[in-house]
């Protein structure tokens, strides 16, 4: 590993387990706890007016639908925004690129800042939302950055670890909320405190990343990618698991609000759990698929979330409060664990593409790193959409019939489509396994794996 001005690494080869145990896994996890902690602010700034809506009572003069069409323009643009995140760590580095993307986190928590006060108008609002939207963009790039830098064997974990210390700040700013309104500040409270947060993170990351030569100067991966049918069946299936846990993550405390009565303090007191048990089981959703294959875990995990959802219907016509909050906790672990199962899939897929057609060795290993690493910021782009999706289908079921309900049974029926998508594409087949782990020839022939997806 030899590295040059700005922090630069010319020479990178996780594969070789010489070079990773030697010098390459102490500069992987460095990388790692800095990306997680850039990513976390990101996700906190990202889902803030998650709980600054809760804040907003009647004085503020919107109504549950304007709240939830705030929420679904934040998410939109979370969404959107990961796909030139992506791209950004190949141009500038990863390095490089955290620093900015960190810093620009500054510019939606100033406005909201601003803003944030009784007689303001819903286009205001909808304004700062917009720009709290690039908090999302963190997670892509990180996720792209941390992918060339651990190899396949440890991918799972190490995505799911990067993934989930990111995660978790949407249970962080909500517990910083609770606090916050249980001792009777306001939302500038919260917002001050994050600004200082913000510029540690920028800081922390020019200090102790580095930018990885082999990705910076491959940026014509995404059109590959893109290409590629498994970047949009992946991207539908992180959809079911990502889109369910950042859109419930912006609904849980809003429909506890609007259809069950909490006030502010009471919502608050319950809407960290989820987010927070759906953050820390990220990681041992990639950890079971590193053991069992991402694809069956995915695919029984969206069997158990389709469960829970049929419960979720029937807690939310009956109005039953315990019930609903328990389910709906249970769901937000499940959509963890299918987080961290569904992006091990990713590497997988595009390792066994190589040995399909005839790679071998580094040339493979290569392969599946350019267009794994491209995919996931497409991948992560597409999930996100479904955080729109799930708070539009709560603004609409609360317009038509004044509940979730309704919302609940589209969910159910998207998780079936998963389920069905799961097993046909990566499942359906028989697999025959090689002592070392990895598909035998029949499956790698048909460009797909189960035991390494």
């Amino acid at each position: 590993m030899k590295a040059r001005g700005g922090r630069w690494i010319e020479h990178w080869d996780p594969e070789d387990e010489t070079f990773w145990r030697e010098t390459g896994e102490r500069t992987a996890r460095r990388n790692l706890f800095f990306s997680v902690l850039s990513e976390h602010i990101g996700f906190s700034v990202w889902t803030m007016w998650s709980v600054l809506v809760l804040f907003m009572g009647p004085e503020y003069g919107l109504t549950p639908a304007d709240k939830f069409l705030l929420t679904s323009v934040v998410t939109l643009v979370g969404a959107v925004v990961r796909v030139p995140y992506t791209f950004a760590v190949a141009v500038f580095g990863g390095r490089n690129w955290t620093i900015v993307s960190a810093g620009l986190l500054l510019v939606p928590t100033v406005a909201a800042f601003a803003v944030m006060e009784p007689g303001t108008s819903f286009s205001t609002f909808l304004l700062a939302g917009l720009l709290a939207g690039i908090g999302g963009g963190n997670f892509a790039s990180s996720m792209t950055n941390i992918n060339a830098f651990f190899p396949l064997r440890r991918k799972g974990w190490a995505l799911g670890l990067n993934a989930g210390g990111g995660n978790i700040g949407v249970p962080v700013i909500q517990l910083a909320a609770l606090a916050i309104i249980g001792a009777g500040g306001g939302p500038r409270v919260l917002l001050g405190i994050y600004v200082p947060l913000v510029l540690v993170a920028a800081v922390l990351a020019a200090c102790f990343m580095d930018n990885l030569t082999s990705v910076r100067n491959d940026t014509g991966a995404a059109k590959d990618a893109a290409r590629d049918a498994h970047t949009w069946i992946m991207s539908v299936l992180y959809i079911g698991t990502f889109g369910s846990f950042i859109g419930y993550s912006f609904a849980f405390g809003q429909v506890l609000q609007s259809q069950f009565g909490r006030s502010p303090l009471q919502a608050a007191y319950l809407t960290f759990i989820g987010p927070l048990l759906g953050s820390l089981v990220r990681p041992l959703g990639g950890r079971l698929a590193d053991r069992y294959g991402g694809a069956r875990i995915t695919l029984w995990n969206f069997v158990a979330m389709a469960a829970a959802t049929a419960v979720l219907v029937t807690a939310s016509a009956s109005g039953s409060l315990a019930l609903f909050v328990a389910v709906f906790v249970v769901l937000f672990v499940l959509s963890g664990l299918g987080n961290g199962s569904a992006f091990k899939m990713i590497p997988g897929i595009f390792r066994n593409k190589a040995l399909g057609k005839g790679l071998e060795g580094e040339v493979a290993v290569a392969y599946g790193r350019r267009l794994s690493g491209a995919s996931m910021g497409l991948i992560g782009a597409v999930g996100a959409l479904g955080g729109v999706a799930v708070n539009l289908a709560f603004r609409q079921s609360f317009l038509s019939s004044g509940s979730g309900t309704g919302a609940f049974v589209a969910f159910l029926a998207f998780y079936a489509v998963c389920i069905a998508v799961t097993w046909a594409v990566y499942l359906r087949r028989p697999v025959v396994r090689t002592p070392d782990g990895t598909a035998g020839p029949e499956r790698v022939k048909a460009g797909l794996s189960r035991a390494e997806v």
